[in-house]
């Protein structure tokens, strides 16, 4: 394979050596060949000593990289690169789940690149123009690693791809059908998944291990989930053996999901009486009852996607958990999570301080909260641990 090369300014190759999978465009002192948006290149340092193998977009982010070795992207390729990461996640999972996150982007050294699974059903989502370029590769090599085990590939990029690429890409099933929504089952409780209309790959699979958490603090207590969207964190407390839950979404469309959710684990007559779910604005809910939670979560959106709404986001989290915090009862417990990258753990704790005091309630931090290991984050590439939370306990 003839690859373009880009070739580093002196100094500069001391990212890459060090493997943080990027190379940003002031770092290139000069191209060889022209390498079009997606296409596989190489890097090298000044004095033509090869660095890295990435892929290629013209942007301040030039190239993606996924191999520190020279390596050729075939199907091959892709099959021992995806079989090494399943090992590795055949450790991890707990008994009795069959949906996980196989892929992890720069985590597991394939940048640009997720892919969750879904009870057989691989649902691959697609960051970057070269790893779309990739699907049939990646599809053939699923295909190899999990043979009859796997239903279905779904690749759901429309939504993640850059620009006027997005325009011409249209989600589908590269390999197999499955009705949605699909049932799969995590910790032993059920959920339906729906990856063609959903949000995300369908499931927020990053709460796993702190949905479990909620369980050891939910038993017989009131609990809000609040942005709820298919009912994961209800559905575990009241498996749990929760009093009384209650559900919020600004979405329709989530309401319906948790109360199917919830049906699927209990039955309809089971959870009458436990469980209600309220299609509204969690703010308004929130100043609109005077109720008083022992448990509360708060698991927001993404406030800020870029460094330039991130003062804004702060506000947002700092209103939203002072508000929890007002209707958290007196030895009350809340889980209170951001999952916006650009704000880090520190800034969130001191957000939720900020929160606390605006509240004025006394506060004890009793876990620091995180995403699970099949969301593993690259020792070189900190800004992969996006997922950050916080378990207090409320005077």
């Amino acid at each position: 394979m003839d690859l373009a090369k880009i070739y580093l300014r002196a100094g500069r190759e001391d990212a890459v050596q060090r493997f943080h999978p990027w190379v940003f465009s002031g770092a290139v002192a000069r191209t060889e060949g022209e390498p079009q948006d997606g296409d596989v290149v190489e890097v090298l340092d000044k004095k033509g000593k090869y660095l890295a193998t990435g892929h290629y977009h013209n942007g301040s982010i030039l190239v993606r990289i996924f191999s520190f070795q020279p390596v050729v992207p075939d199907v091959a390729y892709w099959t021992q690169k995806l079989a090494s990461i399943r090992t590795v996640r055949g450790a991890l999972l707990p008994p009795a789940t069959n949906c996980y996150r196989l892929v992890h982007g720069e985590g597991d050294g394939c940048t640009g690149l997720i892919i969750d699974m879904y009870n057989g059903v691989a649902v691959l989502q697609a960051h970057s123009i070269g790893m779309h370029r990739e699907r049939n590769l990646i599809t053939e090599a699923l295909k190899n690693v999990f043979g009859n085990e796997l239903r279905a590939v779904y690749d759901k990029s429309a939504e993640t791809l850059p620009g006027e690429y997005a325009a011409s890409v249209q989600n589908a099933y590269r390999y197999g059908l499955v009705d949605v929504p699909h049932e799969v089952e995590e910790n032993g409780h059920k959920f339906l998944v729906d990856w063609i209309s959903g949000q995300k790959t369908g499931f927020f699979l990053d709460q796993r291990d702190n949905r479990n958490l909620l369980s050891r603090y939910s038993a017989g207590k009131k609990v809000l989930n609040a942005f709820c969207y298919s009912g994961g964190f209800s559905v575990y407390a009241l498996l749990a053996g929760a009093r009384q839950v209650h559900s919020v979404d600004a979405s329709q469309k989530a309401i319906d999901l948790t109360n199917r959710n919830v049906a699927l684990n209990f039955g309809d007559a089971q959870a009458a009486g436990r469980h209600e779910a309220f299609a509204d604005d969690v703010m308004k809910y929130l100043q609109a009852h005077d109720d008083e939670y022992e448990v509360m979560v708060l698991d927001p959106p993404a406030f800020a996607k870029s460094l330039s709404a991130r003062h804004r986001a702060v506000q947002g989290y700092k209103r939203l958990n002072a508000e929890g915090l007002r209707r958290v009862a007196k030895g009350g417990i809340l889980f209170t999570f951001s999952c916006s990258q650009v704000i880090d753990r520190e800034l969130f704790y001191n957000t939720i301080v900020a929160a606390a005091i605006d509240a004025g309630r006394q506060v004890r931090v009793l876990h620091h909260l995180s995403q699970p290991a099949d969301h593993p984050v690259n020792l070189f590439h900190p800004e992969g641990g996006y997922l950050k939370g916080l378990v207090l306990w409320v005077e």
